[in-house]
């Protein structure tokens, strides 16, 4: 009889498993605690919305939009997608709830999944994690100053090195017209030496040429206008504002006329940065400002800006020391030893200590190698002679050193000791 087949997960998604899901919730709860203290508060929308939102929101030119959305008709046959992104459904959701009009600052972030269908490779899958910060009614460019400078910090926090920031502003609805024809027109003269996707994108929207990764298109892009020669007064004077705040802040960072991100609601200013460690998926993270949003989808004229971190790029790059996890193993002789274990178990759990207690029989030896090999701090030896004594051997697995102690004892020897 044939082996059953296995079932795999699918191409472009990948488990999460508890030793890399501890790195996870350490960046996250960095992330949270930064978030917190710039005044941004957490935000939860559904996993799918309208596709009208998307189409709508990213735009009907972008490659998420043409190429990579999850879509499908439910059974009432409408229309619904897997979100590519999330600044649509945090808009959607302020129109939706008038928040607005509450007293609050419009400050948000949010961690979950996103799904693409894009070709998986290193750091990029089809079910993906970002993290996303979302700033509304803020036009001064001192916030997008900020919003780089909250990043800088969260990736010097987490111990993330080798990295550039890069900024660039690609106009308004008045200044960006005479750049996109000039643009088509240089890249129409290049269009031989451009793939087939860019050469569409000379009709459909130039300015995504700049991100294609094919090097032929790449090196016909460094011959293009640049962006930065065609801004209004005020949309230069605004990244003039932007670079002085950032200057303010000792903040180094690279004007890139060719930076112009893959989405098409973007306006004024950009900003990437980026990482030598991860090749040529170099960005961790993205965004800028999207003044025109709100608007797009009839609601008040509203700005917004924001930025979204790539999970899985973010959590590579954060270095983890393999040190030994800050738990107790509790270590029992018999049923009796159990018992009082189980108790000792829940005392130390209703105390705020992570305390792991198995349920199989092994001798002491092989319960005190068990909890070596988990990688416990400490292991505490409950027998028949510590049940009589109301003692407790307490073994420090990074020394070797062993102490007696009573119940209320063990928070106290172990915090002292941290």
């Amino acid at each position: 009889m044939s082996e059953k087949k296995r079932i795999a997960a699918i191409k472009g998604t990948k488990d999460i498993l508890p030793k890399e899901a501890r790195k996870w919730q350490r960046v996250e709860a960095t992330a949270k605690r930064i978030f917190e203290l710039y005044g941004y508060r957490e935000i939860r929308a559904p996993i799918f919305e309208a596709t009208e939102l998307f189409e709508k929101g990213t735009g009907e030119t972008s490659d998420i939009v043409i190429k990579e959305m999850y879509t499908f008709k439910d059974k009432a046959g409408r229309s619904l997608t897997l979100r590519p992104e999330y600044t649509p459904s945090i808009v959607r959701s302020i129109i939706e709830h008038r928040l607005y009009l509450q007293p609050d600052p419009l400050r948000f972030y949010f961690i979950g999944p996103m799904f693409r269908y894009d070709k998986p490779q290193k750091g990029r899958y089809r079910q993906f994690h970002q993290m996303d910060i979302e700033v509304f009614g803020e036009e001064a460019p001192a916030v997008d100053a900020e919003i780089v400078e909250m990043a800088d910090y969260l990736l010097k926090t987490l111990k993330v090195t080798e990295t550039e920031i890069l900024v660039n502003s690609v106009g308004c609805q008045g200044c960006r017209p005479l750049y996109l024809k000039e643009l088509r027109e240089a890249a129409e003269k290049k269009r031989a030496l451009l793939c087939p996707d860019c050469q569409r994108k000379i009709t459909a929207n130039p300015l995504r040429i700049f991100d294609c990764k094919v090097e032929t298109c790449r090196e016909a892009a460094r011959g293009f206008p640049k962006i930065t020669d065609f801004l209004c007064a005020e949309c230069e004077a605004n990244f003039d504002s932007f670079k002085a705040h950032l200057d303010s802040f000792q903040i180094s960072y690279i004007v890139e006329p060719r930076l112009v991100r893959g989405i098409d609601y973007y306006t004024r200013i950009t900003f990437e940065i980026i990482s030598a460690k991860l090749g040529a998926q170099d960005a961790i993270l993205g965004g800028g400002r999207y003044d025109d949003m709100m608007k797009v989808f009839g609601g008040p004229d509203i700005c917004g800006t924001g930025f979204a971190v790539g999970m899985e790029r973010l959590v590579s790059l954060a270095p983890f020391t393999r040190e030994a996890e800050d738990f107790l193993y509790l270590a029992f002789l018999g049923d009796e030893a159990q018992e009082k274990g189980m108790a000792l178990a829940r005392f130390l759990r209703q105390n705020d200590l992570e305390c792991l207690i198995e349920y199989k029989e092994r001798s002491l030896r092989n319960q005190i190698s068990r909890a070596n090999k988990l990688g416990a701090r400490w292991v505490l030896i409950v027998g028949e002679e510590e049940i009589k004594s109301g003692k407790y051997q307490l073994k420090n697995m990074a020394t070797g050193n062993q102490v007696e102690v009573g119940k209320e004892d063990i928070i106290k020897v172990i915090r002292e000791s941290a």
